[in-house]
C-alpha cells in the first residue's frame, strides 16, 4: 500500500516541476507560428521582482509522505488521527517547499510606447537578454501574453 501511494504521487511531483518559462525569448508549442502584435518603445524603468512559484506538487507529495509517516504511529482510531494529522502537516510543509523551489527571479519592465501610453510587463529574468533603462525594445503580444524583447 505504501509503495502504491508513493508511486502514484511521483508524477504529480514531476508535473509541478515542469513549469512554463516566462522569459521573453521562450515560446510554447502553441505560440509558434502565430502572428503577434508588435509595438515599439523605450524602457522607462526596471524593477527586480519575485515571481511566486506553484505549490500544487509540493502539497500532494508532502501530504502523501506525511500520511505515510503518521500511519506508522499508534493503532486503531489513534492511528487514523495520526495519519490525517500527518497528511495535513505534510501538505502544509510541502506547499511551502514547493513555492520556494519553483519561485523565479523576474523583472517588471515599464515601456513608454511610441504610439502613446505606457505598459508595465513582468517577465522572468533572463541573463542572456539584459535590459537597461532608456533602451529601445519591442513589446510583443500573442493571445493575451505580452513580453518585452530586443
Amino acid at each position: 500500500m505504501k509503495r502504491l501511494i508513493i508511486i502514484t504521487t511521483i508524477p504529480f511531483f514531476f508535473a509541478s516541476c515542469a513549469q512554463d518559462s516566462l522569459t521573453g525569448d521562450t515560446y510554447s508549442r502553441n505560440e509558434a507560428g502565430q502572428a503577434q502584435n508588435v509595438r515599439t518603445g523605450t524602457i522607462t524603468s526596471i524593477r527586480n521582482v519575485k515571481i511566486e512559484g506553484s505549490s500544487t506538487g509540493g502539497t500532494l507529495v508532502g501530504a502523501a509522505a506525511g500520511g505515510l509517516l503518521g500511519n506508522q504511529i499508534g493503532g486503531g482510531s489513534g492511528k487514523t488521527a495520526a495519519t490525517v494529522g500527518g497528511a495535513l502537516l505534510g501538505g502544509a510543509a510541502g506547499s511551502h517547499a514547493g513555492k520556494a523551489v519553483t519561485s523565479k527571479q523576474g523583472l517588471e519592465i515599464q515601456v513608454k510606447l511610441d504610439g502613446g501610453g505606457s505598459v508595465s510587463i513582468v517577465q522572468e529574468y533572463n541573463p542572456k537578454e539584459p535590459f537597461a533603462q532608456g533602451e529601445r525594445v519591442r513589446v510583443l503580444t500573442n493571445g493575451g501574453r505580452d513580453r518585452v524583447t530586443h
